[in-house]
């Protein structure tokens, strides 16, 4: 019968082994925390023949239980929370600039941004720049944009007009003039080139002020910048890690102040930068409670992002794994009557979060003791 002597030193590491085909953990290094000279002596442990095995060694031990539940691996990153979207908005009105918003101002769809020669100009909804004068009969996608713009701010009702349409029919022009009458300007029904202008957000915050109050409003140029009121967190992640990472990820925010929340990740950037010989790809993501997120813009906070779950399996903590000289690994299982016994066991999941790892194992059940080091 073969002796296999296996000595393990104090902080020795070995190397976690990546999950299955299709995994996305990869491969990370720990150490197993024993005093020195610990020596695990197992007799032929992958003999099926094999009756009892013995460990021998001076370290203290405590005891730990395999259990069975829901692991999930985790990727912790840096990231900046703020406000989602960076818009600039265009001037085309003619004149001077005579009211300006100020920086961080939140203004509404409907609402007057600016104001040029003393004449609101009105902030409304829509992707797609101006080009031209609006009026009835025409047609286009920037009029496809104002009917769902009137629309949206109940000047019209879905059944006066489609906010799909293109069209600018009578109903477009009757909406126009309640949104005119209320903002303060000439009700006229058509909608010039300046009167307003089209940013992709319902509800913008300015976040730098570009023109000069008192000076004139070139056609043209940007007035100044802003962002949506979403809050967002943005994570430049190491484009080696790209494929770890999918729209949907569950994460947790560690906030400036201590707390933390929960959110999701919403988009994967496909396009890698380089930067002081670090490429990365940009990650955003979405918190599940805004609120608790406050108003800090740009703040560092750190993202724990769930990259792979695993249900109803096996796990033991992550110290009760023993490195075998042949390779591979094993727990030490403590019998009932007080035997111990070494079982060889493959590893698949890692939660780093709660120091558990995936096992499986031939004679590996739920609620049996293990040996761990002494906490």
């Amino acid at each position: 019968m073969s002796v296999t002597q296996i000595s393990v030193k104090d902080g020795e590491k070995i190397r976690r082994p990546r999950r299955g085909p299709g995994g996305r953990v990869a491969a990370i290094v720990v150490a197993i925390a024993v005093a020195a000279g610990v020596g695990i002596v197992v007799t032929d442990p992958f003999d099926a023949s094999a009756k009892d095995t013995s460990v021998t060694g001076t370290a203290p031990t405590g005891l730990a239980q395999v259990s069975r539940g829901t692991l999930s691996a985790r990727t912790l990153e840096n990231g900046k929370l703020g406000y989602a979207g960076d818009y600039q908005v265009v001037n085309k009105a003619s004149g001077t600039v005579t009211k300006l918003p100020a920086t961080g101002q939140v203004v509404g769809q409907g609402k007057v941004l600016y104001r040029v020669d003393g004449k609101p100009v009105i902030l409304l909804s829509g992707a797609v720049p101006v080009y031209r004068d609006l009026s009835w009969d025409m047609r286009g996608a920037e009029i496809r944009q104002l009917n769902a713009a009137l629309v949206a701010l109940r000047y019209a009702t879905k059944d006066e007009i489609d906010p799909a349409s293109d069209y600018f029919s009578w109903q477009t022009y009757y909406a126009l003039r309640k949104l005119q009458d209320v903002v303060g300007l000439e009700e006229t029904g058509d909608l010039p080139l300046g009167q307003a202008v089209f940013v992709p957000a319902k509800q913008i915050r300015v976040t730098k002020v570009n023109a000069v109050r008192g000076a004139l409003a070139a056609a043209g140029s940007v007035v100044l910048h802003a962002s949506s009121t979403a809050r967002q967190v943005t994570v430049a992640l190491n484009a080696n890690q790209q494929s770890d990472i999918e729209v949907g990820d569950k994460v947790t925010i560690s906030l400036p102040t201590g707390k933390t929340t929960p959110g999701m990740v919403s988009s994967v950037g496909k396009v890698a930068t380089t930067e002081e010989d670090s490429t990365t790809v940009e990650v955003r993501i979405r918190p599940s409670r805004p609120r608790d997120t406050g108003t800090l813009d740009q703040a560092p906070v750190q993202v724990s992002i769930v990259t792979d779950t695993v249900k109803d399996v096996l796990s033991v903590p992550v110290n009760a794994l023993l490195a075998l000289a042949g390779g591979g690994y094993a727990v030490e299982v403590v019998e009932a009557g007080g035997a111990h016994r070494l079982i060889p066991v493959k590893t698949g999941l890692f939660d780093d979060s709660a120091g558990m790892v995936e096992v499986t194992g031939d004679g590996l059940a739920v609620d049996q003791s293990i040996v761990v080091p002494a906490s």
